[in-house]
């Protein structure tokens, strides 16, 4: 049995049943790590003890017999801009190398209740800002499907390891398709949930009313079981709210189901492949007796640029509070410096602490908000944000969900967009929409093209995330990945 390819319910039965130990599981993944992440580099950091600690202690319960929770000894992986009380967390930024985080992120208390085992932090685009995760200070990661190629970003680090069963699950950070957008390049399945429906606390702000915390897992069933573990209201986070399930009154057969397919989202430039290997997968759900249904999302062409107003202005004002004083880099830490003056500080400790794409960033959002430019751009992007939340609105009084592309393109080289920030930023172009509505959204592998994923978005209406994994669990087990897998 080669433990590493297991699923969180075929471990957590062989856990009860005695097959293997908890600690061995464990160790197997350690050992996978130390052999296949100097390939990878999913990893930003490792924690061994750690990790066995934890382990061990699930051992000891199963041994007195007393049952475990579904989750208890499973290996995950933790985006490295989510707290883990007393392990290094840098946000893969220069500013944040030597911060270890003093307490736990509501999702990692919920984990920890639960009895995981946290192998360590994975990388990431700096600050989350990102979509092929070379833009992290600490070195790029690589798809496990062909190791020239990009794993997506900015959660690439997370998708990387789930896909190269370097972990059973980890999570990432969605603010406008970081975790979709590496599920589909590294052919697993990631769901962003509905904006409120698990606690940002703990986690390093980027665009504050467009975050979102989400699994990355190897199959859809195990996406819900994490995501049922880690949602839920917390006092700690006030845009947060108990979730009711809607599983009772959701529709299971698939000739109930009416999906939507917008045609702003096939559009001129992206990849006849992927256009191909979608609409197959939609076809395949008419086979089996959806009703397919052309739907209008008219202010799609304007989701980018209003994404990259408010996304921006939003991280300038959260990422004022490293300035070299309170936590992280400081200039006043380097023997060579020549600062003069408190503003030497700051200004010195912001150039030398973040990476180019997180200043361009910062500088795009400070412009936007700047007098005189705040109605011109800041102000008019809210406003385009309310029209595309209208948009699906009026979309989902015809259907129950919508099916897009994730990506117009597979995973792509490394290098190959880097030096292009607007070619980089169109690789959201089906995904930022989703954020802007606060929608919850599932990337579902569902072709390849040649060796590299495809992921089909299934969005559903706010709170039905059961609905779309539904969805996504009959394709899953019609089509599982092994019948298209060349």
């Amino acid at each position: 049995m080669e433990l590493t390819n297991l699923t969180i319910t075929q471990i957590y039965q062989a856990l009860i049943k005695k097959e293997f130990s908890a600690l061995e599981l464990c160790q197997a993944y350690l050992d996978r790590i130390k052999k296949e992440d100097k390939k990878v580099s999913a990893f930003l950091t490792v924690n061994e003890d750690f990790a066995l600690s934890q382990a061990k202690k699930i051992d000891d319960i199963i041994s007195t017999s007393r049952g475990i929770p579904l989750l208890a000894g499973i290996p995950c992986a933790i985006k490295d801009n989510i707290l883990v009380e007393g392990i290094r967390c840098t946000a893969a930024s220069k500013i944040l190398e030597n911060y270890i985080a003093p307490y736990d992120a509501t999702v990692i208390k919920k984990l920890k209740r639960e009895g995981c085992v946290i192998l360590g932090k994975t990388n990431l685009d700096e600050f989350a800002m990102g979509s092929s995760t070379e833009n992290s200070a600490f070195g790029p990661t690589r798809n496990p499907y062909d190791l020239t190629r990009v794993p997506g970003g900015s959660s690439g680090g997370s998708a990387a390891a789930v896909a190269g069963n370097l972990c059973v699950y980890a999570l990432g950070s969605d603010t406008g398709g970081s975790i979709r957008q590496p599920a589909s390049f590294c052919g697993v399945v990631g769901l962003k949930p509905t904006y409120g429906a698990v606690s940002r606390y703990g986690l390093i702000a980027f665009a504050s009313s467009l975050d979102q915390i989400g699994p990355i897992t190897k199959t859809v069933e195990d996406c819900q079981i994490v995501f049922e573990a880690i949602s839920g209201k917390d006092e700690l986070d006030s845009t947060s709210v108990e979730l009711k399930s809607k599983v009772k009154s959701q529709k299971s057969k698939v000739s109930e189901i009416r999906i939507g397919v917008p045609k702003e989202y096939f559009i001129k430039g992206m990849d006849p492949e992927v256009e191909k290997v979608i609409k197959e997968a939609i076809k395949k759900y008419e086979e089996m007796g959806a009703k397919i249904e052309e739907i209008k999302l008219p202010h799609t062409e304007y989701a980018l640029p209003c994404y990259y107003i408010i996304a921006p202005s939003e991280a300038g004002a959260n990422l004022a509070r490293y300035d070299g004083i309170k936590y992280g880099y400081s200039e006043i830490q380097n023997p060579k410096s020549k600062i003069q003056n408190l503003l030497d500080v700051y200004l010195k400790s912001r150039e030398e602490g973040f990476g180019t794409e997180v200043r361009r960033r910062i500088m795009l959002g400070t412009y936007a908000l700047s007098a005189g430019y705040y109605e011109a751009y800041y102000l008019r992007a809210l406003k385009v944000r309310t029209l595309i939340k209208e948009d699906f609105d009026q979309a989902f009084k015809k259907v129950d969900v919508i099916f897009t592309p994730v990506s117009p393109t597979p995973g792509f080289k490394l290098g190959e967009k880097i030096t292009d920030p607007l070619t980089m930023y169109l690789s959201d172009i089906f995904t930022v929409s989703v954020n802007l509505a606060g929608l919850p959204a599932l990337s579902l592998p569902c072709g390849k093209i040649g060796k590299l994923p495809v992921g089909l978005q299934i969005i559903g209406q706010s709170f039905e995330e059961n609905k779309i994994l539904k969805i996504g669990e009959i394709f899953e087990k019609t089509w599982p990945p092994s019948s298209y897998q060349k």
